[in-house]
């Protein structure tokens, strides 16, 4: 079970695990590089070993123990689990030189040890969470001395906020929100595009943490009276991640927002956020379409950006001049020329738009139509020879028209240049490892939520002949959506209804979110 050599290990794990570890100097830059997961890794030491391993749900009060540092336990990565008159069960992340980390402990404490197996990241967790507690918070009481820039970077608040982002990560989480409140502070994640609270750290640590996300933000510390915007590039697990930061003074502190975004996008594909083949060859064809408008709509969060995306992976063949606007970049592709809107210098979606037109653009993105200005300007491209793709905010289909409408633009022009109308929500997928079910918890995929990751829901306007007559006519959004549906349409609430019956999701979710549909 054990191994004095830590290459040894590598190259047994090399041969369980199909997957060629030679190269690696170390198990950390093996997980730093992403070849291996710490999932799979764990998995593998409980195989070879037989050891249990221990999901960090089943983990519930801890106790330090005498003479035994936070620091030993974080160079050791290990964590006592429990104990009594004659044993203490003893959590380690690898067989790397077990047998000699379980007979000091056996020496220290004169008692039998009973290893066990837990994900690194589980045990560095629960260390912090078991000294930030008690030890650490006096040490913050010590340093109130100290200015806000040197606390914020004194390892205590570094290895928090490092874990905070960790944790956001493994998680699948879109945003962090750090929420002071009278005498206590909430670290909450939006996972699936639900809120849960995953650390409540003394409230006394509030002013070292904002601090330290600021720093690295490159925000102004100092300046806690007006809003502040801040950027973070990070890099967890092999993932680069992109972090946009958003400050907002409130009446016991400023409330800390950050989305997380992923720059590598290629696990993203029509299929893979729920378009059914039918509808993917029908969107497909539309935005193959060498010029119009194409337009997907619907509230904020339920992947509109996502989904053009997708559509620019699909067209990104390298013949064409592709260029977008927005406001953030959200995804890095190559081949693409991306400009970011930057109001503080005059650039907006209609200035930025102004200059992509002369730019001998084949196909344009803009992130979001906002106002007449940009309306006018994206539609008089689509007239002109380019397909253009962005984003409204509407509630169905029809509504887009509607909008385009209410921004001041001319029926004729709305009626011949836009193409097609996709409008979307997301729903939450039902967890593939537990079912959903409460008698499968504890589920360390889904945190015992019964979802993980989510699936979304369409309905797709083809302007059509029809279409074009009644936008003419001036006919609402009502009128226009019954002529869609009587030509085929389906709609968001039956396309939801679809995925309640094939066990995607849930009929709770499809009332959620689409109860106005």
């Amino acid at each position: 079970m054990n191994f004095s050599n830590e290459q040894d290990l590598l190259d047994k794990l090399s041969h369980e695990l199909k997957v060629d570890l030679k190269e690696a100097k170390d198990l950390d830059e093996l997980l730093e590089s992403g070849e291996l997961s710490e999932e799979r890794l764990i998995n593998a030491f409980a195989q070879e070993s037989g050891l249990e391993h221990i999901l960090e749900e089943t983990v519930s009060s801890l106790e330090k123990m005498k003479n035994v540092s936070h620091e030993y336990l974080d160079a050791a990565l290990c964590l006592p689990l429990a104990q009594d008159d004659y044993t203490i069960d003893l959590a380690f992340c690898s067989l790397f030189q077990l047998d000699e980390k379980c007979k000091q402990w056996q020496v220290l404490y004169n008692k039998e040890i009973q290893p066990k197996l837990m994900r690194k990241s589980f045990i560095s967790r629960k260390i912090n969470e078991l000294y930030h507690q008690s030890d650490e918070l006096n040490e913050f009481d010590e340093q109130a001395n100290q200015s806000l820039e040197d606390m914020a970077k004194e390892a205590p608040i570094v290895r928090l906020v490092n874990d905070v982002f960790s944790r956001a990560v493994e998680l699948g989480a879109s945003d962090i929100h750090v929420e002071p409140g009278d005498g206590q502070l909430n670290i909450r994640y939006r996972i699936d595009g639900i809120l849960h609270t995953h650390f409540t750290p003394p409230f006394q640590q509030f002013a070292a943490i904002s601090s330290r996300l600021k720093l690295i933000g490159g925000l102004n510390i100092a300046e806690r009276r007006i809003p502040q915007d801040g950027r973070i590039e990070l890099s967890i697990s092999g993932k680069a991640i992109d972090v946009r930061m958003n400050t907002l003074p409130g009446m016991y502190g400023e409330s800390i927002v950050m989305r997380l975004l992923q720059k590598n996008l290629q696990d993203f594909t029509l299929e893979s956020i729920g378009m059914s083949a039918v509808l993917k060859d029908k969107f497909i064809a539309k935005i193959k379409k060498p010029y119009g408008l194409v337009l997907v709509v619907g509230p904020t969060g339920s992947g509109k950006t996502t989904t053009l995306y997708c559509a620019l992976n699909i067209l990104n063949s390298g013949n064409e001049k592709i260029i977008t606007i927005e406001d953030p970049i959200e995804y890095q592709i190559n081949g693409i020329t991306q400009v970011q809107v930057k109001k503080s210098i005059g650039l907006s979606f209609a200035d930025g738009l102004r200059s992509i037109v002369r730019q001998d653009p084949d196909i344009i993105l803009v992130g979001e139509i906002r106002d007449k200005e940009t309306a006018e300007i994206s539609i008089n491209a689509a007239l002109t020879g380019h397909l253009v793709l962005s984003t409204l905010h509407t509630n169905d289909a029809a509504g887009a028209i509607s909008r385009l409408q209410d921004m001041g633009v001319e029926n004729f022009l709305i009626a011949s240049s836009l193409v097609a109308v996709l409008s979307q929500r997301l729903l939450r997928r039902v967890c593939s490892a537990c079912g959903g079910k409460e008698e499968n918890f504890p589920c360390r995929k889904c945190a015992n939520t019964g979802y993980k990751g989510r699936v979304g829901v369409y309905e797709f306007l083809e302007v059509n002949q029809r279409i074009q007559n009644a936008v003419m006519e001036q006919k609402d959004s009502g009128q226009i959506n019954a002529i869609a549906v009587s030509q085929g349409m389906q709609t968001i609430a039956e396309n939801a209804n679809e995925k309640v019956e094939a066990g995607v999701t849930t009929r709770e979710e499809q009332v959620r979110v689409c109860s106005t549909n």
